[in-house]
């Protein structure tokens, strides 16, 4: 059964550049072995990657290991639910793409609290509709 979105869609692409989510497919699609649950799609701010690396999730040095080219303000990214609302509770959480989240961050996070968050952004200039 195909991966859900927070407001009971399908699951739409969060990210291919760079390609994020757990499984390195563009979405934040999610199984038993994610067990960090990748699951919220983030437009990440500085302010969130920043608070990140404080809590010691840094996702701005790169790891080619991983395939992780690090990331910058703007970027659209799997995070996982515990760490982004951390952020949330610290008054810094990243902007969320709610068509691309997956229903399975509501084990976690409040459809409140991501709704407070919600974003709806091209990926890039080229999809702007004139």
């Amino acid at each position: 059964m195909a991966d859900r979105n927070v407001l009971g869609g399908p699951l739409e692409l969060c990210g291919i550049d760079p390609v994020t989510g757990f499984y390195r497919d563009g979405c934040c699609t999610s199984g038993p072995e994610d067990l960090g649950s990748h699951t919220i799609c983030a437009v990440v701010t500085a302010e969130f990657l920043r608070h990140q690396k404080a809590i010691g999730n840094d996702l701005i040095t790169p790891m080619p290991q991983y395939d992780f080219p690090g990331l910058v303000a703007g970027d659209r990214w799997c995070v996982t639910a515990v760490n982004w609302l951390h952020a949330h509770r610290d008054g810094a959480a990243a902007y969320v793409v709610l068509a691309s989240t997956n229903e399975r961050a509501l084990e976690i996070v409040p459809l409140e609290a991501l709704q407070e968050h919600a974003v709806d952004v091209p990926f890039g200039p080229g999809d702007l509709q004139a």
